[in-house]
């Protein structure tokens, strides 16, 4: 760890506690990874599961065991949550229902997990005066102005129809009957109340808005890595039928775009809002790679080609199959076209650009990936059956 380290404004970095909920998610498990290597600070680690961040915790020799905490706990409906606010100087909140599988099939719990359940959060936050980081989702900008453009229109190719900027772009959604919508909207509203809250009452407060973040332990294996139900997102669905040596299911042909930035590249940047706030407080920061954009289509073509060359294995016959929107996902989904992240604001007031290329990053997941599963397909198979 880097003794004597300064701020942007080369002011020196002082320790801090963190209190950061969702620590044990693929996310935070390499915020905390991050916090303990390079930096001084101490994180109370809030979470039901650790299982990401077990390599952290154990064993109590590790140069950082003093440092990191960890808290079981569901902040539902539990009463130690403003405690742990308080004894913090900063709250990160990663805690999120974020599967878009759920977002038309279990619309409740989506609005309560990224609505209600994050209010006591900003409550506490505000009413402590302890600084917040929160995490929201690129998919509070919804539909891009161009895709409803006729198609042969020129204006299509212009940025300022689907480039998205925090301070500029609207927040377009769907009809209410497309409950795919329930994410962005839980999420749009509870910026919403961030930001009114340091309006009104003074609350510091910093709200990201991740451009599909991509590494190793995102959640790609049902059962062993991630949820047993439920569809995961693009790159995890890709993931699975990669390694199950099963065709990539591109839901309506695969034509719309994505943007995918590396975890590490975007962990930089979150450091880089911890450690300044005078420059990180009151904004809203897109957090991408717009150089590694592609269509859904394009992408698994990318993954079938980098996972033949980390694998050994040949291509399928068929590498990948259409299928419905409905049929994948169900009754009521809906979707933007482009996401592309304006990146001036975060470039502007951190002097954070990505640096990792689509390829780099999908090589170094699916290796992982890959030797993930081999591990767990060794150790389900080298399980005695019970006579």
């Amino acid at each position: 760890m880097a003794s004597g380290r300064v701020d942007l404004d080369g002011n020196p970095i002082k320790p801090m506690t963190i209190c950061m909920i969702g620590a044990g998610g693929f996310i935070g498990s390499h915020l905390c990874e991050k916090l303990m290597a390079e930096t001084p600070h101490k994180v109370l680690a809030v979470d039901v599961y650790n299982d990401k961040i077990k390599h952290l915790l154990e064993p109590s020799s590790l140069p950082w065991a003093d440092r990191i905490q960890f808290h079981r706990l569901n902040i539902k409906n539990d009463s130690r949550l403003e405690g742990l606010i308080r004894m913090s100087d900063l709250t990160v909140n990663l805690a999120a229902i974020c599967t878009p599988a759920d977002y038309n099939t279990r619309p409740l719990d989506t609005i309560y997990s990224n609505f209600i359940d994050a209010l006591p959060v900003v409550k506490y936050c505000s009413e402590n005066g302890k600084r917040l980081i929160h995490f929201s989702t690129c998919e509070v900008y919804g539909k891009t102005i161009g895709c409803f453009l006729p198609k042969d229109s020129p204006l299509r190719q212009d940025p300022a129809y689907y480039v998205l900027k925090e301070d500029t772009s609207p927040c377009i959604f769907g009809p209410i009957e497309k409950q795919r919508w329930s994410y962005a909207c839980a999420k749009q509203l509870i910026e919403r109340l961030i930001y009114a809250e340091g309006a009104e009452n003074g609350l510091e407060f910093t709200i990201v808005r991740p451009f599909n973040w991509i590494g190793p332990r995102m959640d790609f294996i049902p059962g062993i890595d991630g949820p047993s139900e439920g569809v995961p997102r693009v790159l995890a669905c890709f993931s699975n039928n990669l390694l199950r040596r099963e065709p990539l299911k591109l839901v309506d042909g695969g034509e719309s775009q994505r943007t995918f930035v590396y975890i590490k590249d975007a962990i930089e940047a979150v450091l880089l809002m911890i450690e300044n706030p005078a420059r990180a407080n009151g904004h809203i920061f897109n957090v991408g790679n717009p150089n590694n954009e592609v269509t859904v289509r394009q992408l698994a073509e990318m993954m079938t080609q980098v996972y033949t060359k980390v694998s050994g294995e040949p291509l399928l016959d068929t590498p990948t199959v259409d299928i419905s929107s409905k049929e994948f996902y169900g009754e009521g989904y809906d979707d933007s076209d482009k996401r592309i992240p304006d990146m001036t604001i975060i470039n502007t007031q951190l002097g954070w650009n990505p640096k990792t290329s689509l390829w780099d990053l999908l090589e170094s997941t699916l290796t992982y990936q890959h030797r993930t599963y081999a591990e767990a397909i060794k150790q389900a198979t080298s399980k005695p059956v019970a006579s």
